[in-house]
């Protein structure tokens, strides 16, 4: 008997519907059904809840082997199902509170866990020297000069950050409606990304590939008679992740959502000789909120006007089209994928992960972050305490990195204990 017609048996006998045991173990109906064709294999994870969920033994449900009593009768003379528990073992035997009862067997049973090289830290990089700026709508966030991001690179490498990922603030002179100045091997984010990696050159430098940055609208591509066309921006995304390349970026992140920009850039950096520059893909970057802070950072808010993004960015209640996004990315040569926003999306990030067994990163998006600051400033919540919270979600629902503002305080937290 196959592993998905051991789930369908003891599915049916359990009286449970795939729709009710998707609902009890966080999936959707559509993947229990993939399971029971043997058209996709659960995580380990999933089969102990499936298990769990079923009342059987993770062990038979896994390998159809067979425990003592098991097919047979129970103690009382109950008739069992294969590999199920006695279903008189219940509780006063079983108590979960006992693991719950030291820091020891918390920590020893503990089924996730947040250490600094999860996270990557979102910095933004200004003209000047020596200065920084705060962003009134992310407290505690600054805009840094490059020297100052060069220390800050360090302090990341000293707390075990793996990773910046650098965001420029264009002056507004050098935006204009063909974002040529992304083009310029000697823009600020190009000149960041160098000296960066000349004095830290053990700490990986994400760079964004997308035009809103440098665009007098304030669109991610190319504007023409009201509507972003999606080819002839491609083009330009593939020469702006050359420059970037040639400056020292070690992963090229295209956040645009440019239908086949991703085999496109592939092909452009290994014609050139970029082989080993990595490609992280916002796979899944939805038209959302919780953007409005980073578009006052770097000022795009402005440019952008009234308008949206909603015809390139995904629509928030999809998320069918999450796994269509992803799989072309995948195929076009994407090294890891991006869920963006985080928290708002933890079913999507599961999802990703379940399906492609790819490495997938969250970004826990700048109103993400704003939020809870604001209700901590307010009194009304404890920083580390939510933050810490927050992300462990991003990790329980299968990112395997975050993008986080707050990546440099969770470290030292992390570091403290």
């Amino acid at each position: 008997m196959t592993l998905g017609a051991r789930i369908k048996q003891a599915r049916n006998q359990a009286g449970i519907s795939q729709t009710r045991l998707a609902a009890l173990i966080g999936l959707r109906q559509p993947t229990i059904s993939d399971w029971e064709r043997d058209e996709v294999e659960p995580t380990r994870a999933n089969l102990r809840a499936a298990a769990q969920q079923l009342g059987i033994s993770p062990n038979w449900l896994t390998f159809g082997d067979d425990r003592p009593g098991d097919g047979g009768e129970t103690q009382n003379g109950e008739s069992s199902l294969p590999g199920h528990f006695f279903r008189d073992s219940g509780f006063p035997r079983t108590r979960l509170r006992r693991n719950r009862c030291h820091p020891w067997s918390r920590a020893l049973v503990r089924e996730n866990i947040l250490t600094p090289s999860d996270l990557i830290w979102p910095v933004f990089v200004r003209e000047g020297k020596n200065k920084c700026t705060s962003v009134p709508s992310m407290p505690d966030v600054e805009r840094l000069t490059v020297d100052l991001l060069v220390k800050t690179a360090g302090e990341a490498a000293s707390l075990g950050i793996p990773a910046l990922a650098l965001f420029p603030v264009v002056d507004k002179s050098l935006k204009n409606e063909e974002a040529s100045e992304a083009l310029n091997p000697e823009n600020l984010v190009c000149r960041a990304v160098a000296e960066v990696k000349a004095v830290h050159p053990s700490i990986g430098v994400i760079c964004d590939v997308a035009l809103d940055p440098y665009t007098s609208h304030g669109q991610d591509g190319l504007l023409r008679d009201g509507e972003v066309i999606n080819d002839e921006t491609v083009e330009v995304l593939c020469q702006q992740a050359v420059v970037l390349a040639r400056a020292g970026c070690d992963i090229i992140a295209p956040s645009d959502m440019m239908d086949g920009r991703v085999g496109a850039i592939r092909d452009t950096l290994d014609r050139v000789g970029f082989q080993n520059v990595s490609i992280l893909s916002y796979s899944a970057k939805y038209a959302s909120g919780f953007y409005g802070p980073f578009r006052d950072a770097v000022g795009s808010a402005v440019a952008l006007g009234g308008g949206d993004k909603k015809t390139y960015q995904m629509d928030p209640a999809n998320s069918d089209e999450a796994l269509r996004e992803v799989a072309l990315d995948i195929a076009e040569g994407a090294d890891m994928v991006m869920i963006k926003p985080g928290l708002p999306y933890l079913d999507v990030i599961r999802r990703v992960k379940d399906t492609f067994a790819v490495p997938t990163l969250a970004y826990q998006v700048s109103g993400e972050y704003a939020m809870l600051k604001a209700a901590t400033e307010k009194g009304w919540l404890d920083f580390p305490t939510v933050m810490t919270e927050s992300l462990m979600a991003c990790k329980r629902a299968g990112a395997d990195a975050i993008f986080t503002y707050a990546a440099s305080d969770m470290a030292k937290a992390l570091h403290e204990g």
